[in-house]
């Protein structure tokens, strides 16, 4: 049996071609509903407060149990993945958040659409973790950047979409359409996803070099196309397998804080002021149809922020695009709650949501899943996602808070100041991911005994 593949050497070598492209289509319209099914929220939430099927604090009860169950989704798909695999897990999300979606479709009673959306969440929580990770096992060190935030593109899209099919969709057929539409689309790209491969890094990192080698031939000789592929790059030094327990000491602790600290940082903005933008307008006064239009205009800045970050990442690299998208959604976050003419409102928005959304490319497609082994990489990309989505289990009812008391401008000075902390956070204990393969970014100084999974993993190969 072959001891060595060098996966990440043959794979980084590639030219980019089909094969790349359909893993990322593949992958990404899957995340496109993740970010569709998320976004409804938005859109769902004014119409149901509208109508009289839900009140406020239920609505924040709503949001509240979407992040429960994400933060459960996170934590149980990063062992789940590093387990058994990437390909079982981002196959085993979309079956979950698709049949809850299309139930919830059918929900009596609020309570009932709030314990669906628990399980909407398990499913939506988890797609998030293992489509970033498994691109990033796959795609080039020299594009990976602009790949990854690609993959964001995708995501995010599904605000626009989710405002604008919200806009058309729920004054003729109600809300309870958004959740068939976001469910079938979920369900039918799970039935496409059944081709893709599993990651050869995960592969060999595990001990089933086998299986390794013969994909990765196989990918090979598409790539290659009768052509000659350039050699890969040496072997380097073995290093010790990572284990879990590796996380809570140096030097990879404190990529577990950045990690951390930036996911709460980004899931804060997306959930305590992008999600809530309709209900904001109609607790403003604003009708439905206006409410969903101002938030169509502004939620445009989605995909264009984070076609930025994907385009400036490799570039510029990560940490300086970072603090920069954050020192911007500063500045624009002090001036929206000063915008009172109903023109420059949405325009205002649209400038603030454009570095929100470069912040959401750089953090949960791009520089998180990069910091970690390939070992630990989905225990450790599904732990930021785990504190960063129960943090904002109570989110909700802070803003709620905010907002009831001190209005809008209550709402962006939490947002200011954990942007301020997030660019402290990065510049001092962050580390630049650009330009370097992950067998680079793995730390040299640490690694201990196989972790419980391995192990169990190369017993039954023995």
């Amino acid at each position: 049996m072959t001891s060595i593949v060098n996966a990440g050497g043959r794979l980084d070598r590639l030219p980019i071609g089909p094969f790349h492209y359909r893993i990322m289509w593949l992958i990404g319209i899957g995340m496109f509903f993740d970010g569709f099914d998320i976004y409804i929220a938005g859109t769902v939430l004014g119409a149901t407060l509208k109508s009289g099927f839900s009140i406020l604090p239920e609505n924040a009860l709503f949001v509240s149990s979407t992040f429960v169950g994400m933060m459960v989704g996170s934590f149980l798909t990063g062992f789940l993945g590093d387990r058994y695999g990437r390909r079982f897990t981002y196959q085993a999300n979309l079956l979950i958040f698709g049949l809850a979606a299309i139930a919830a479709a059918f929900a009596p009673t609020m309570t009932v659409l709030i314990a669906l959306r628990f399980v909407m969440g398990v499913g939506l929580g988890a797609e998030n973790v293992v489509g970033y990770s498994t691109m990033t096992e796959f795609v080039p060190a020299r594009s990976r950047g602009r790949w990854l935030g690609l993959m964001a593109v995708f995501v995010v899209t599904g605000l626009p979409v989710a405002s604008l099919v919200g806009y058309v969709v729920i004054p003729l057929f109600g809300w309870r359409a958004m959740f068939v539409l976001g469910g079938i689309g979920a369900l039918g790209v799970w039935h496409l996803r059944k081709g893709l491969p599993e990651s050869p890094r995960w592969l060999e990192a595990v001990g089933r070099t086998e299986e390794a080698e013969a994909l990765l031939r196989e990918i090979e000789r598409d790539a290659a196309r009768g052509g000659t592929l350039p050699p890969p790059a040496p072997v380097g030094p073995a290093l010790p397998k990572v284990a879990f327990a590796t996380l809570f000491r140096a030097p990879l602790l404190g990529r577990v804080i950045v990690g951390c600290l930036c996911l709460i940082v980004i899931n804060t903005l997306l959930y305590g002021f992008v999600t809530w933008l309709p209900t904001f307008f109609i607790k403003q006064g604003l009708s439905v149809a206006t409410s969903f239009g101002y938030s169509l205009l502004m939620g445009l800045g989605a995909p264009v922020g984070s076609a930025i970050g994907a385009f400036t990442a490799d570039r510029w690299g990560r940490k300086p695009t970072i603090a920069g998208a954050s020192a911007t959604a500063i500045l624009f976050g002090i001036l929206y709650p000063l915008t009172r003419d109903p023109v420059l409102l949405p325009l205002a928005g649209f400038c603030l949501t454009v570095p929100i959304y470069v912040l959401v490319a750089l953090l949960f497609g791009i520089y998180i899943p990069e910091l970690f082994p390939t070992e630990v990489r989905l225990r450790a990309s599904g732990l930021c996602n785990t504190f960063g989505r129960g943090a904002t289990i109570v989110t909700p009812f802070i803003v709620v808070s905010l907002f009831q008391n001190y209005g809008i401008s209550g709402v962006m000075m939490l947002m200011i100041g954990l942007l301020a902390l997030q660019i402290v956070a990065v510049l001092t204990l962050g580390v630049e991911p650009r330009q370097q393969s992950l067998e680079e970014m793995k730390p040299r100084d640490v690694g201990g005994p196989l972790d419980e999974p391995a192990r169990t993993i190369r017993r039954g190969l023995a």
